[in-house]
């Protein structure tokens, strides 16, 4: 680590290059139900500069298992087996012992960055303090290291951040914080921990590459512990893929992806949706649920869900055995060999499901009905500043004069960073209130025209919403039944007729009508995800508002809740608003797309020709920065990475808004840069349904359509 040139590097490594080895781990946890079997036999090493992702359904043991090697697991864990660094055993050391290693030989990113930072110390003296931990570094030195740190992770202004708190950064910075602090003392294992959840795209593009810089100048082993597999394939070298608490599959990262031989594995990769993919046939979801870690029944965890499950499956729990395409590669599967020789394809193991032919894919848009016309509407807050007299010090232009329509049948997506104003967007168009200027049309009704609380009743049967957290959405006091019959009744059906549609509705999105006395803890995350798209089709929309509906869901359970929104609306007509920042999730399931930015619409239309022909540099920039499961794709692409954080809409900057960040602005000479500077430019059509808005647009080449399937 040169450029931080205050601590010597270690050199201390085994023969072998191996840095962390685990062998046979178990981890267990009393509980009033019996004991938790969270990790069962785990072993793996890791050596320097590699990177080995662990990925696998929540509840798998991954982060348990990242855990126990920090040795951060409460004292009623029950830890057995062997975790060696350097040949030195960890377990069973004193925290005191352990507190000694971790930062210096081993470090750990945790996934919220926000409960791992002390919120009333500097982030400064945080860094200060894990250089001091460990070595004889102190005052200006220490805190010229702290700067150092993070310039390297790519802060601005490193000097003058380290006197801010961190609830003065934003949530990417945050992370990066964090990875300065971990490589402080520059660690022999980095652990990162689910470090991109919650992250924007381009926010998350950013911390990937601190990561690649972390282990490029540390020389570190990694270990990425994560549920997004595109992630996986454009860091990892190998991968671990897990299942109820020990690993079923782990090979290289080209044999994992390229050549899968743990059914489990194949519906991991099949369940998730392509940023390259035009086609919008229905995905592979893993149907079930992993199995509770009380009480395992024999055989494999993964047969009850497996389409290839026999009676020898569910006997003998296999082991991981090597396989024809390299001693690395080893599977835990008593059919892998059928895989292996491609008697069994994809489709024969995963059927993917029949599409149904959309009612209205006769129908061209322009003779389809307008169910949402939103046009040159604008949103501000106030802020004001004052205990008692409180006084107006600005305005938070949160949307400034966004248009677009949605047509029966059609689905659009809106996509951007946190900030842009998408929320606010769908908020105000839920409120069927008038906006501050512009106008919103619900079914070709003006909602300035709505004159009192029966007509908004009256539209909002034809206008319901499905929020991104199914558990906060639905009275944890209420059962099933009641919550489906809610809107019924406020509508005023009939006990008779709730009833039976109550039964309807729970058939409709694939859930079992039985089961409507249950409340809504007692089902998992996709079902609950179910629960609340069945509550509001209960009127019979012809509009659905979607807020991030699958942004919390694993990707096995991810895909089934895809599938069903597709299906419903092929079957029933229905119109989607789809509010995401998953740009493989809106291809996959939306006719159109709008990129929003600070407020404004940059670029909008038909998506297969905005993915493949982008033009607007933030639009780029979005699509640049999604990951594809793929390893060798993403070998081959260049990242747009965008400078800093969104502006503050309170600041807007003048001119062009994007232009603060925006990489195309650079190259520009000083009369088009002044162009972008002072005007700023509108919404202008290019070809067909596209319109963009920026003075220099261009058509950039970021993703390229895989070969479509025979």
């Amino acid at each position: 680590m040169s450029e931080l040139g205050t601590v010597e590097r270690k050199t201390r490594r085994t023969a072998a290059g191996t840095v962390l080895s685990v062998r046979d781990l178990h981890v267990s946890f009393p509980s009033e139900d019996g004991v938790v079997s969270a990790v069962r036999g785990v072993s793996f090493d890791v050596a320097a500069g590699e990177v080995l992702g662990i990925v696998g359904e929540s509840g798998s043991g991954k982060s348990v298992t990242s855990m126990a090697i920090m040795g951060l697991l409460p004292a009623s864990a029950k830890v057995s087996g062997s975790v060696t660094l350097h040949g030195d055993e960890l377990l069973g050391r004193t925290d005191r012992e352990l507190s000694r290693r971790r930062g210096t030989e081993i470090a750990m990113v945790f996934q919220d960055p926000l409960s791992a930072l002390t919120p009333i110390y500097t982030v400064g003296d945080q860094i200060v303090e894990a250089l001091q931990v460990h070595s004889s570094i102190r005052g200006d030195a220490a805190r010229r290291r702290a700067a150092e740190l993070l310039e390297l992770v790519g802060i601005p202004n490193p000097r003058m951040r380290l006197k801010s708190f961190p609830h003065e950064f934003s949530g990417g910075m945050r992370q990066r914080v964090m990875i300065a602090m971990a490589i402080a003392n520059d660690p022999d294992v980095i652990i990162a921990d689910e470090p991109t959840t919650a992250l924007d795209v381009t926010i998350q593009a950013q911390v990937l590459e601190v990561l690649k810089t972390a282990r490029h100048e540390t020389g570190a082993a990694v270990i990425m512990i994560t549920h997004d597999l595109g992630v996986v394939a454009g860091l990892a070298d190998r991968v671990q893929v897990m299942y109820a608490g020990r690993a079923v599959e782990t090979g290289s990262v080209d044999d994992i992806y390229q050549r899968p031989r743990m059914p489990y594995t194949i519906g991991l990769l099949g369940s998730v949706p392509r940023l390259d993919d035009r086609e919008r046939g229905p995905l592979a979801p893993v149907e079930g649920n992993p199995p509770s870690l009380l009480d395992l029944p024999p055989g494999c965890p993964f047969a009850p869900r497996c389409p290839l499950a026999e009676d020898r499956c569910r006997e003998l729990e296999p082991v991981l055995e090597p396989v024809d395409s390299g001693a690395d590669h080893r599977v835990a599967c008593v059919r892998s060999d059928e895989v292996a020789g491609g008697n069994l394809g994809y489709a024969d193991i995963f059927p993917v499901p029949e599409r149904t032919q959309p009612v209205l894919a006769a129908v061209d848009r322009d003779d389809r009905v307008t169910v949402l016309r939103v046009d040159g509407m604008h949103k501000s807050f106030p802020l004001t500043k004052g205990a008692v007299f409180k006084r107006r010090i600005g305005t938070v232009h949160a949307v400034d004069g966004v248009s677009f329509d949605i047509r029966e049948g059609e689905t659009l997506g809106l996509v951007g960073e946190s900030g842009c104003g998408k929320t606010t967007t769908l908020l105000q168009i839920l409120d069927l209130l008038p906006p501050e200027a512009g106008s919103v049309a619900v079914l070709g009704r003006d909602v300035a025209s709505l004159s009192g609380r029966a007509e908004r009743t009256a539209i909002r049967r034809d206008l319901q919403v499905v929020f991104q957290d199914p558990m906060a959405s639905l009275d944890p006091r209420m059962p099933v039944f009641d919550l489906l019959a809610e809107p019924l009744r406020t509508h005023g059906m009939s006990k008779a007729d709730i009833a039976v549609r109550v039964a309807d509705l729970m058939e409709l999105v694939g859930l079992e009508p039985s089961h409507v006395s249950r409340y809504p803890q007692h089902f998992s995350g996709g079902q609950r995800q179910r629960i609340c798209i069945a509550r509001a089709l209960a009127l019979e929309p012809k509009l659905v508002v979607l807020d991030e509906p699958v942004a919390s869901l694993d990707v096995s359970i991810q895909a089934g809740v895809i599938n069903l929104l597709d299906e419903l609306r092929s079957r029933l007509g229905l119109s989607y608003l789809f509010v995401a920042h998953d740009l493989a999730v809106v291809r996959h399931i939306a006719d159109r797309v709008a990129v929003m930015y600070l407020g404004r619409i940059v670029e909008i239309g038909e998506t297969n020709q905005l993915f493949a022909e982008p033009r607007h540099p933030y639009t780029q920039a979005l699509l640049s920065a999604i990951p594809i499961p793929d390893p060798v794709k993403e070998r081959e692409r260049v990242r747009i990475l965008l400078q800093g954080d969104l502006p503050s809409p309170l600041e807007r900057p003048s001119g062009c808004r994007f232009r603060t960040r925006c990489p195309l602005f650079a190259t520009l000479g000083d009369a088009d840069r002044q162009r972008c500077v002072s005007d700023d430019p509108d919404l202008v059509g290019t070809a067909g349904d596209h319109a963009v808005a920026c003075h220099f647009q261009r058509v950039v080449e970021v993703v390229r359509d895989k070969q479509p399937t025979s």
